[in-house]
């Protein structure tokens, strides 16, 4: 109960109070820095050498470089943004994909189905949400829905982003093949993935303006489902983990597409506003950056000699048990900030407006600091007192009913850490050596500790606070919480029934 408090501090704030992610993770941190040093023995028995203030000092450092490392990726992520905004190059879009279709669902199925599984899958660690929910901003959504459907969009892509990273922990950890640890993860997600794009449809439904709301096309999005899934899952089964998210997303946009040009008048509102005809080459120019971003992060992860060399320049620290890394050529933020350079280069953006864009990035991103130090203070403060390992522990109590639980604990190590590859890195062994101890299938729980990392991702409080900066939503991060949470829960509780009915 101690080691959960900090978590139920910052849930209650969040959800319950309204407070804003800065105030519910300050709150959390003061939380969890009383209960290490006095209940779990931080700075005495737990790291005695370091001492409390050195012990606390040392998380707040790794949480100083973590933050660091997500404001690498928002920040050229708000300024391709902000270059779109100034430059027409959205409205452009807008029309591009108003020409495909008029109505705002199947809109919403474009970008926070297929548009953010595509980038999550090519490069992970946010990036995706930090586009999409901009995007779906300029579409004409609200952006706290913007923001809580492009989380939710998300996830089922998450277990494979960045080219399968999250994958090659638990492959470490566990030495079962790959390919097979692939296909069971991503058989959770083809069993309950469908679940995604209708809370997709229903919340995008439901921010639409009295006067243009439309019921719900669950068609629509279970065949979007479809569409992405059935490759997802043959892809994963039959190659590996660096691809079913990324081709999986891009062959299914594909065929979705398709089927709406062979559908457009049965999918069109019957008011639908006519979209701006901007031919061919000036929607290029208006899709420069995210262009040159798929075609930096395919050539990067997918050429061997290029990957080495890129990933072979690390920036890192470490002083005894605190430390950090950072691949910085490698880095997803890299891959955005060049892609937003080279995208103003060919367009033509004058050096003095690149530094207007930047300047306003930078002033919208000060508030952010805060918020992004204390939950990640937060989740190193726990992690080197033994808070996380003592509610795992807890867990696995639950004897032979564990893969119900077995997900939800892949899903805390998420909201802590923020991000799916930390959470495997915690907690795979131990959900091997409690599937061995209880005479389980240790590649059923493996897989499920995968699913439930990538659920987390929809609720983590520092993942709310970096997509709810690219839409100027500062301080009212508890609205998303309350959106997703919902979604996060049944769907991480159906993760644990299938665990334990099916794959344990």
């Amino acid at each position: 109960m101690l080691a959960a408090l900090p978590i139920l501090v910052v849930l209650v704030m969040m959800i319950g109070l309204r407070a804003s992610a800065a105030r519910a993770g300050s709150a959390g941190l003061v939380a969890a820095v009383i209960i290490a040093v006095t209940a779990f023995g931080l700075g005495s028995t737990v790291l005695p050498r370091w001492g409390v203030v050195g012990s606390v000092g040392g998380a707040m450092a790794e949480a100083t470089f973590t933050a660091l490392t997500i404001l690498w990726i928002i920040f050229p992520a708000l300024c391709i943004h902000e270059m779109q905004l100034r430059t027409g190059s959205m409205d452009v879009l807008q029309g591009a994909m108003g020409r495909i279709t008029g109505d705002p669902r199947i809109l919403a199925l474009l970008i926070a189905w297929f548009f953010v599984l595509f980038v999550e899958g090519a490069a992970g660690f946010g990036t995706s949400v930090a586009l999409a929910a901009p995007f779906l901003v300029s579409a004409g959504f609200g952006r706290v829905a913007a923001v809580s459907i492009a989380l939710i969009g998300h996830a089922v892509g998450v277990s494979f982003g960045a080219v399968g990273t999250p994958l090659l922990p638990q492959v470490a950890a566990s030495g079962l093949p790959g390919l097979a640890l692939a296909g069971t993860t991503a058989a959770y997600h083809v069993l309950l993935g469908w679940m995604m794009p209708l809370a997709v449809m229903l919340l995008a439904t439901r921010a639409l303006p009295g006067d243009a709301r439309m019921a719900p096309s669950w068609g629509w999005a279970l065949f979007a489902a479809l569409c992405f899934l059935l490759p997802y899952y043959v892809l994963a089964r039959f190659v590996g983990p660096e691809l079913p998210t990324l081709a999986g997303a891009l062959l299914g946009a594909a065929l979705f597409v398709a089927a709406l040009k062979i559908g457009r008048r049965s999918t069109a509102p019957a008011a639908a506003p006519k979209a701006p005809g901007a031919g061919a080459a000036a929607v290029l120019k208006a899709g420069a950056p995210y262009l040159l971003l798929i075609v930096l992060v395919l050539v990067t992860r997918l050429v061997p000699a290029i990957k080495t060399q890129l990933g072979s320049v690390t920036l890192a620290w470490s002083s005894g048990p605190f430390g950090g890394s950072m691949q910085i050529l490698y880095h997803p933020g890299t891959m955005l900030l060049a892609s937003f350079l080279l995208a103003a280069l060919l367009t033509g953006v004058a050096p003095g407006a690149l530094v207007s864009i930047m300047t306003a990035v930078v002033k919208r991103l000060l508030p952010v600091c805060a918020a992004l130090l204390a939950m990640l203070g937060l989740s190193r403060v726990m992690v080197h007192a033994g808070m996380i390992d003592a509610l795992a522990s807890s867990a696995s109590g639950a004897g032979a009913l564990w893969p119900l639980l077995a997900p939800a604990i892949g899903a805390l190590g998420t909201f802590v850490t923020g991000s799916a590859t930390a959470s495997n890195i915690l907690f795979t062994e131990f959900q091997v050596a409690t599937a061995r101890q209880l005479g389980l299938s240790v590649l059923g729980l493996s897989a499920a500790q995968g699913f439930g990392a990538a659920v987390g991702n929809i609720i983590c409080p520092h993942n709310i606070v970096a997509a709810s900066a690219t839409v100027n939503l500062v301080g009212r991060e508890g609205e998303v919480l309350r959106r997703t949470v919902v979604v996060t829960v049944v769907y991480c509780a159906l993760g644990g029934l299938a665990a334990l009915l099916l794959f344990a």
